[in-house]
């Protein structure tokens, strides 16, 4: 992909600043039973190990506004290097991207702000949620890590036989992935998302990457249309869940989840991976999968989310901006680049950062 492609909506700066930072009349005045909650994240990073022309990309909050989250805009500072926002044009993902010239010292600090409300959908509800075929076209195709055809798709018509409607084949496949997997501890960050190994393998564990990957892919196959969510947690849950939140310092609490959509009803949001989360981390040595916890979290999480969190992008393959790799699978974590290569995002020895969030009011 060609650096052209990215739409850039701000240009080039030491500082800068998207969309406005004030709370707007368009949710402030919202007539919704659910409160609206403002948070702040920052995100600092330093490069430990610069080398040649260094390059920085991060996840901005979704560039779309939802029922569920509001961009209030961005500010970013860079020291003696440039950034500039751009939106990465298959999945309008937004994203900070930032250069410094050879000798210079890497640092940057971007602050976002948001609002969130809790989001759930009425699955007995039948309306008239139909989305134009163009917009869900990219939500059933096979990505680098989500195939859609071999073993994902003989699983996935197994999974479903016999379901008529699309929540039917969502509740199916979403059941499936709850039973057939399981959180993995020693699986780095977030996990990779690589479905065919997983079923070929029959190696189901991973964190959330991975489970809910697995449910995308699944259902795609299965010719219901569904998108990875990638983003972090921002606040600690209030439903009594301590596995399911994180405030403060969020520097490890990067987390996906999951939708599906469903004709007449509309995109349905789920998340088995934080079910299989419940099980091993809520408490100390486990829960069974019928503890009456893990029974609470699999039904809410299958058609709503607490928005403790943070969403950035929907987006698979992404091309960065001026980089010489291949793209990158999902766009979570920072990403860099020196003249040596690219650096592990997970990696405290070469590129350091932080990230922080606080919660500032609620509508």
């Amino acid at each position: 992909m060609q650096r052209r492609n990215f739409l850039k909506v701000a240009g080039l700066a030491s500082s800068g600043f998207i969309l406005p930072t004030a709370i707007s009349s368009s949710f402030a005045q919202s007539a919704s039973p659910q409160r609206w909650r403002v948070f702040e994240v920052t995100t600092k990073v330093e490069v430990l190990k610069p080398a040649g022309v260094t390059r920085i990309w991060l996840p901005m909050p979704l560039t779309a506004d939802t029922s569920y989250q509001k961009n209030l805009g961005s500010t970013w500072s860079t020291g003696e290097g440039l950034a500039a926002a751009v939106i990465e044009p298959n999945y309008r993902a937004g994203l900070l991207s930032a250069e410094w010239a050879e000798g210079k010292a890497p640092t940057l600090t971007l602050v976002s702000r948001f609002a969130t409300r809790d989001y759930s959908v009425d699955l007995n509800s039948r309306g008239n949620s139909v989305a134009a075929p163009g917009d869900l076209k990219i939500y059933l195709q096979p990505t680098h890590l989500l195939p859609t055809d071999g073993i994902v798709k003989t699983t996935a018509d197994g999974i479903v036989k016999g379901a008529k409607s699309d929540i039917d084949k969502g509740r199916a496949i979403y059941e499936w992935v709850v039973e057939n997997t399981y959180r993995d501890p020693k699986t780095r960050g977030c996990g990779v998302g690589d479905v065919k190994t997983m079923l070929e393998t029959q190696t189901m564990g991973g964190k959330c990457a991975d489970i809910n990957a697995l449910f995308v892919a699944l259902c795609r196959a299965a010719g219901v249309p569904a998108r990875d969510i990638y983003g972090v947690r921002v606040a600690d849950s209030s439903r009594g869940y301590r596995s399911l939140g994180k405030s403060g310092t969020i520097t490890k609490a990067q987390h996906c989840r999951a939708e599906f959509y469903a004709v007449g009803t509309g995109w349905i949001p789920v998340d088995p991976g934080d079910v299989r989360k419940v099980i091993l981390e809520e408490e100390s040595g486990g829960l069974a999968i019928n503890h009456e916890k893990v029974v609470k979290a699999r039904e809410f999480l299958f058609g709503n989310w607490e928005m403790n969190w943070l969403a950035y992008n929907y987006a698979h393959d992404v091309a960065l901006p001026k980089s010489s790799r291949k793209a990158v699978g999902y766009l979570m974590y920072p990403q860099c680049e020196t003249a040596e290569g690219s650096v592990d995002s997970l990696d405290p020895d070469n590129f350091k950062y932080e990230m922080f969030s606080r919660e500032l009011t609620s509508v």
